[in-house]
């Protein structure tokens, strides 16, 4: 493309953003980065956000489109399932599929985060630039005001097309909100519960203190804990509860004798786990959990809101990540439709955002509603006794019937090739099937599995007919 000299700035290094460099710069843009942070390749700058997170098949079509593939499995502990804990201490692993090679993996986001940069970096065409905070952004004009942090400095950076990957507190879509030079929709609703991060140490010989291959799930009906494996041994913990609701919740646990007590009593073996707790408890901060959504995520051909930016989520489908890499990969299929329009003059960026966020924004949208179901699903449905019920026959299903049948996680998890709403409108039908059929005696977990299959079938396509009729699809 002869056009391709169109600079492509870029606001944010994070995992979206520095994955949209590289491809941009594989396909020959010239391509600008800014990131407030410092280089996390020479700093730690964690900071209390995820350490690790779950990165499962739509992610992975991003770094099969970059050719990292081999390089990102390296960074990956596969998890095959939860694993349940219950008050008294005993487990019970859950597989998140019937069909063996369907698992997710645990990945560093800081490790993942440094290879995308370097990979980014060998393309000529790419330069990253650190410690550069966007004040706002001028989209009538396609140009942004940067501070640097260390010189204090104001400088003005133009650009053919600036695409903001910076996060749910996005610099250029504060700018779309607060200039209001168009009709701009805006929500962030936030959760009542909070997070912190906590660890569970490696043993003093570098093992895991528990089993390794798994989410584990501390699941207590208002609140949970959760864990991830990390390649050193340890296991990255995160409590979620209540800011102000509940016996315990965080502004009450203020001491170290009641947040010890909070875990003697619910987490007992978690605590077991934990000597650094408190330590740890005190040090990290409180995050909220929110979900933003807008629209439209453009404006003409100049400026254009992508991953978090865009579409934040709460992180209990474990999609975050991975739907921002989508994102990469779903915006470089329109470029592949439009690219020859482009260079040629007969479309422009305009005619790429529009088709861009037409394709995707009904996929995100769902994405981030299935996240809030599954904090439900997670916190406590997970130990309701139907609910395993369900699991079980579905587990079943999908050992039997690979072909034929995926539970709602399935869908969404490791069915790369459908959207996220598709996934969603079928998986909630299936688990209203499922649920009202054995709550009505029709299927128990005893029957014939291939008569299973043909009521589940039956009354999923019923349910699916009726949500037609009644516009809820």
């Amino acid at each position: 493309m002869k056009d391709k000299q169109q600079n492509t700035l870029i606001i944010g290094a994070g995992l979206c953003g520095s994955l949209l460099a590289l491809r941009m710069g594989q396909r020959g843009y010239n391509v600008n980065v800014y990131e407030m942070r410092p280089d996390l390749r020479k700093t730690d700058i964690s900071a209390g956000r995820s350490i690790n997170l779950a990165f499962s098949d739509r992610g992975n079509k991003g770094m099969k489109l970059v050719g990292i593939e081999e390089k990102v499995k390296a960074l990956c502990i596969p998890m095959n399932g939860r694993m349940l804990h219950d008050r008294q201490g005993n487990t019970f692993l859950s597989n998140y599929s019937g069909r063996d090679h369907e698992y997710i993996n645990s990945i560093s986001r800081g490790g993942l985060n440094a290879l995308l940069l370097d990979e980014a970096e060998k393309h000529k065409n790419v330069s990253i630039h650190f410690n550069k905070k966007c004040l706002s952004v001028d989209f009538e004009n396609t140009t942004a005001r940067f501070q640097d942090y260390e010189t204090k400095d104001e400088f003005i950076e133009d650009a053919d097309c600036i695409i903001a990957t910076d996060g749910a507190g996005s610099a250029l879509r504060r700018s779309y909100y607060l200039e209001r030079k168009f009709l701009f929709s805006f929500s962030q609703d936030y959760l009542t519960h909070g997070y912190k991060e906590l660890t569970i140490l490696p043993t003093e010989n570098g093992d895991y203190k528990t089993y390794k291959n798994a989410l584990h799930i501390w699941p207590r009906g208002d609140f949970m804990v959760i864990a991830l494996p990390n390649l050193d041994g340890s296991f990255t913990v995160t409590l979620f509860l209540s800011y102000d609701e509940g016996e315990y919740n965080f502004n009450n646990l203020s001491t170290p004798e009641i947040v010890t007590e909070f875990f003697q009593k619910e987490f007992p073996d978690a605590l077991e786990l934990m000597p650094n707790l408190v330590e740890d408890f005190f040090e990290n901060p409180t995050a909220p959990l929110g979900t933003v959504k807008c629209s439209p995520w453009h404006y003409k051909g100049n400026t254009l809101l992508m991953g978090d930016s865009a579409h934040a989520i709460v992180p209990f489908y474990g999609q975050g990540m991975n739907a921002s890499f989508e994102d990469v990969v779903e915006f470089d299929s329109i470029l592949n439709k439009y690219e020859g329009d482009l260079s040629s003059g007969k479309a422009g960026w305009e005619t790429i955002f529009s088709e861009y966020e037409k394709t995707r924004k009904k996929d995100t949208d769902a994405i981030a509603d299935l996240a809030i179901d599954n904090f439900h699903e997670m916190k406590d449905h997970v130990g309701q006794v139907i609910f395993q019920e369900k699991r079980k026959i579905e587990m079943a299903l999908e050992k039997e019937y690979p072909e034929d049948y995926s539970s709602k996680y399935s869908l969404v998890t490791f069915n790369e090739h459908i959207g996220y709403r598709e996934a969603m409108l079928r998986g909630r039908a299936q688990d209203k099937a499922i649920l009202n059929m054995l709550s009505d005696g029709i299927i128990s977990t005893e029957d014939d599995i291939k008569d299973i299959l043909d009521k589940v079938k039956t009354e999923t396509e019923a349910i699916l007919e009726d949500d037609r009729i009644a516009g809820l699809d």
